[in-house]
Order: C-alpha cells, then sequence, then structure tokens
C-alpha cells in the first residue's frame, strides 16, 4: 500500500503564496512515490471549539463541517502538512480553529505520523507562526520534520514565491525529508513495533498539592 500525506491549506487564497509552497511539496513528494490529500480550508467558515464534550461519545466533532472530512483522511495519512500564511505575527484563525478541532475531536492515536508546517508571509512573523503550528504535533507524539532552512517562503504574491529560489528549496528538501522519515517509521514498524507510549498519569494539583 502506498503512502500517503494529507495537506492542510489554511490561507483563504487557493492559488496565493501558502499553496504555491504546497505544490512544491506535492511534485516532490509524488516525485519521492507518495501520495497526497490536499484540503483547502482558509475559505470555509469554521467556528472554534466550544468544549462540549460530545466528540468524547461520538468520535466527531459536533460541528460538521470539514474538520469531520478531514478526520479519516488524517487517519489513514502516514503524515501531516499544514501550510498557513501569517496574519499579525500568527497562523490564520480559521486554521486554528480547525486544527483546535481536528485535533481534539479525533480518537484515532496520530502517534508516529510525520508533521511538517509550512509558513509564508511578505516580511516578518514566519518563526513565530511556525513555532505555533508544531506545537500540533509535538502533544500529539508525531516527529516533526525539518528542512534546510525553517519551513517558509517569502513574497506578497504566488508569483512572488516563484523568485524564492531559497524558500522552494527548502520545501523540496522538505518533501524528501518526510519521504523518508514516512517510509523508515514504517519499516521500523513492521520489523520491531512502535515505541511503548504511557497514558493515565494527568497532573492536577488537587487541594492545591
Amino acid at each position: 500500500m502506498a503512502h500517503r500525506v494529507l495537506l492542510i491549506n489554511g490561507s483563504p487564497k487557493r492559488d496565493g503564496c501558502t499553496a504555491r509552497a504546497l505544490k512544491e511539496i506535492i511534485d516532490t513528494l509524488h516525485a519521492e512515490g507518495i501520495d497526497t490529500d490536499l484540503m483547502h480550508v482558509g475559505d470555509d467558515d469554521i467556528r472554534g471549539c466550544i468544549s462540549c464534550g460530545c466528540c468524547s461519545t461520538t468520535g466527531s466533532c459536533v460541528f460538521d463541517d470539514k474538520v469531520n472530512e478531514a478526520a479519516p483522511l488524517l487517519e489513514r495519512a502516514d503524515g501531516l502538512i499544514v501550510g498557513s500564511p501569517v496574519y499579525y505575527g500568527s497562523p490564520n484563525g480559521t486554521l486554528l480553529s480547525f486544527l483546535d478541532r481536528l485535533f481534539y475531536s479525533t480518537r484515532f492515536s496520530k502517534h508516529m505520523k510525520v508533521g511538517a508546517a509550512v509558513v509564508s508571509c511578505r516580511r516578518g512573523g514566519n518563526t513565530a507562526s511556525f513555532d505555533v503550528l508544531n506545537k500540533y504535533f509535538t502533544i500529539s507524539s508525531m516527529p516533526v520534520a525539518s528542512s534546510t532552512y525553517w519551513n517558509q517562503v517569502h513574497g506578497f504574491t504566488a508569483a512572488d514565491v516563484e523568485k524564492d529560489g531559497e524558500g522552494l528549496q527548502t520545501m523540496r528538501n522538505l518533501a524528501r525529508n518526510v519521504a523518508f522519515l514516512i517510509r523508515a517509521i514504517a519499516h521500523e514498524k513492521e520489523t520491531a513495533g512502535l515505541p511503548a507510549l504511557e497514558r493515565g498519569v494527568f497532573t492536577s494539583f488537587p487541594d492545591g498539592k
């Protein structure tokens, strides 16, 4: 069975800077023999989590939108790549609402699915946005793929990104690293199994202790 990566475009512009970065990744993943699914969420009306707890019993979010569409794609995927433009030094708010609900409402294990974040900006705010997106992976026991620079492209338009040779090179190297990690993890899973995960300890400091 072919390996698969789910890519999420958090920009409202389906052909903008973020999309151009993700295209470079998709083309390289295909060259590496990795299948892809691409979902655009930046131009959808996606609300945030209201902590209703319904997902704990139903296994899906109470708001039936693209979050529930993405859930089965993520479950079957070996990796997740999330792309976002920079808005006031942070990722797109719609994308963050989407990711909050996607990660919280899904009960399947994300253990050892490869994660990567990609950000696009005109000038600044990229590393802060990059940090925010990576936290979804590091709280979910997902190995984070890196590249030869932080995973970012610069430009105000997709045509500008075309001129960012180093940024596009970074995307290609990222894609190859994602493909390598996916194959390596799959091999180790088959031969030795995945690392054990401890569960059950929940620090809440009752009674002030």
